[in-house]
């Protein structure tokens, strides 16, 4: 049947197994002659897509919670919705999170996906224990920092690529209530978004909407929220949406204009200087969740998401030449996300290092990829590298650029024969 991932490109033939038991996930690996794991589906490229999909969104089961640590045991196909749903209300919250909840544990892991506290925190995989870790040959393997680690570094941040996750155990964090005391602080360009965040560098939470279509000497400026878990309020918590986008929705309504609208309506909300709020944990950490299907408003021929990190040094040049680049285009998005990260972790294949990434939607079409072609000569020559999670077309010669650990992780993909067992479209067209 037709397949695709969040970003609806690209569009493939594949068959679905789907797995709950061990017995069935060993019957799925051992007979399947190339296949890639797959959760919800929410990565935005190719990771997630292969002739043949091993699913593991029906094991959902919570398996052990011990209240006193924090420490939850569920199997891989258990969703952040379902986690937050649970426990929220009794005063605990995943100790980072990426834009939607609605993802998996086990894609969690294998994105290694990070949140608007990197720079605090760290990663997904910084909160992971161990988890279980399926072969090809249906051998099952308990995976940490300390036993078989080598598959720890390699399958997290590892895009599926070493193995089925089955379950995992993870710590979660105590919260007084499920609001957030935030601050929003409206920029005029990109030295003073800077400037910003240096101010706010120690609040445990931030994220920047960027108006990349600004231009001269507008160019990035932006709307930054930061905050903290508030200590007053009450624990309600539940996963509604407002509204779902049909599937004939007409593309041709998000252009240069409208989004020029949106931008400047959506800049223009925030107050001058910094402004307090108290809002709930879905508006501070998921505001495009109370949308069902929105990724339906850029049409059938879907989109990109475009994802990337400069380190420090570079990161003031190299955004503000980038985003000139986007605004003259016309061709900019109105997700547009600035973050902060902090120190890279150890895993071969993390996408977070020391620096500011940034992350945009593009609506695609014939004239789009020549821009993206310019914007990753722009992210080379400042020192960057790409998110695999939100990748569908990076060349192979620009992805390895970016990551120094990649002939460690195909050697060890070599080594242990998953090369030509697990792969995807993505895995093939990068060489990993």
């Amino acid at each position: 049947m037709n397949t695709t991932s969040w970003g609806r490109y690209p569009v493939i033939e594949a068959e679905t197994l789907s797995c709950v038991s061990d017995d069935q996930f060993r019957q799925a690996v051992q007979s399947s002659d190339g296949f890639i794991p797959r959760g919800n589906g929410r990565s935005y490229g190719d990771s997630a897509l292969s002739p043949k999909l091993i699913s593991a969104l029906p094991a959902q089961r919570f398996l052990a919670w011990d209240n006193s640590t924090g420490v939850l045991e569920c199997e891989a196909g258990v969703l952040l919705a379902d986690i937050l749903a649970s426990f929220v209300p009794r005063g605990w919250f995943l100790p980072t999170t990426p834009g939607t909840k609605w993802i998996s544990i086990g894609g969690a892991i294998a994105c290694d996906v990070h949140g608007k506290n990197h720079h605090s925190f760290g990663c997904f995989s910084d909160a992971v224990l161990d988890f279980r870790l399926m072969l090809p040959d249906g051998s099952i393997l308990n995976v940490s920092r300390t036993e078989n680690p080598e598959w720890f570094v390699t399958t997290c941040g590892g895009m599926g690529l070493t193995g089925v996750i089955l379950s995992a155990r993870i710590t979660l964090k105590r919260i007084a209530s499920s609001y957030m005391d935030q601050v929003t602080t409206k920029t005029a360009n990109l030295k003073e978004t800077f400037a910003a965040f240096e101010r706010h560098q120690h609040d445990p939470y931030s994220v920047a909407w960027i108006d990349c279509l600004a231009t001269g000497s507008k160019v990035g400026r932006c709307l930054l929220m930061t905050g903290d878990h508030a200590q007053s309020g009450s624990l309600d918590f539940n996963n509604k949406m407002l509204a779902t986008v049909p599937d004939m929705f007409p593309s041709f309504t998000l252009n240069s204009l409208s989004m020029q609208a949106f931008n400047t309506l959506y800049y223009g909300k925030a107050p001058k200087g910094e402004s307090k709020q108290k809002i709930g944990i879905n508006s501070f950490f998921y505001p495009l969740d109370i949308i069902s299907e929105w990724n339906r408003i850029y049409g059938r021929q879907g989109f990109l998401q475009y994802q990337f990190v400069l380190p420090f040094a570079s990161s003031y040049e190299g955004l503000n030449k980038i985003l000139g680049e986007i605004g003259k285009s016309g061709r900019g998005s109105f997700l547009a996300v600035l973050k902060l990260f902090g120190k890279a972790n150890s895993n071969y294949l993390s996408f977070p290092e020391e620096g500011y990434t940034l992350a945009l939607d593009f609506k695609r079409d014939a004239g789009l990829f020549p821009l993206l072609d310019r914007l990753d000569a722009m992210v080379l020559d400042y020192g960057g590298r790409f998110y695999l999670t939100k990748d569908a077309r990076v060349s192979k010669a620009t992805f390895e650029k970016g990551y120094p650990h990649i002939d460690e992780f195909r050697a060890w993909r070599e080594k242990q024969g998953l090369t030509n067992k697990i792969w995807s479209l993505q895995s093939r067209r990068l060489g990993l």
